[in-house]
């Protein structure tokens, strides 16, 4: 196995991250430091990181239901409730992080997870991994709003992908819409700041599915 891949299955990095910390030196195999990503590790190499030995860990997943007033952090130094707190105490030992993450205010799926390798094929933009979100919108979005939110918007100088766009129900007495877009790319707050650029911002967001439900095709995934 890859040194880059045996790290992110050690549960050290992403394989992105992984690849950079081996760059810059901070991983040793047999004491000495590699600062080669492809090194193939032996069976008899020993890796280490900060000192401490990089063994491969058993890979879990956890597919979390995230509810308005968490964020999706390991830790908070505001001393907010994190997408870990969600937990059973006996789960809180893996050192698991999410993938992705949802807003404060966001709700629905999110997935926890020791597979470095993974995160970063649900989170690079080049795997075009799909992720769908139920959004209310205020005010009645009109066909010309729909079409840019397909074909794609001018966000800060990056113009967003392709997306689908499918208007579920126009509630004329609330003045809000209910509209279900699925993209392939997942840039900060890209959603809110997608419909806040046709005129018609969010009011509350769910994201209903990270990819298809490739949680399911793993052995050692729990729910909550």
């Amino acid at each position: 196995m890859k040194l880059g891949k045996y790290l992110a299955h050690g549960g050290i990095a992403s394989r992105r991250k992984s690849k950079e910390l081996i760059l810059n030196g901070k991983v040793l195999v047999n004491g000495e430091v590699v600062t080669e990503p492809s090194y193939l590790v032996k069976k008899d190499d020993v890796v280490t990181y900060k000192d401490e030995v990089v063994e491969k860990e058993e890979l879990v997943y956890y597919l979390v239901n995230k509810p308005r007033g968490v964020v999706s952090t390991v830790k908070d130094e505001k001393g907010r409730k994190t997408i870990l707190d969600l937990l059973n105490d006996e789960d809180k030992d893996e050192r698991v992080y999410p993938v992705g993450r949802l807003d404060y205010d966001s709700t629905g799926v999110l997935i926890l997870t020791n597979d470095g390798e993974l995160a970063y094929i649900l989170t690079r933009p080049e795997y075009e991994v799909p992720k769908t979100y139920l959004v209310t919108a205020k005010g009645i979005i009109t066909r010309e709003a729909e079409r840019k939110l397909r074909t794609g918007i001018e966000l800060d100088g990056y113009r967003t992908r392709e997306a689908k766009v499918s208007v579920k129900e126009k509630n004329n007495q609330k003045k809000t819409s209910l509209v279900e877009i699925t993209i392939t790319e997942g840039k900060n707050h890209q959603v809110r700041e997608m419909f806040k650029a046709v005129g018609f911002p969010v009011k509350s967001l769910t994201r209903t599915h990270f990819s298809y439900l490739v949680i399911f095709t793993f052995s050692n995934c729990y729910f909550y």
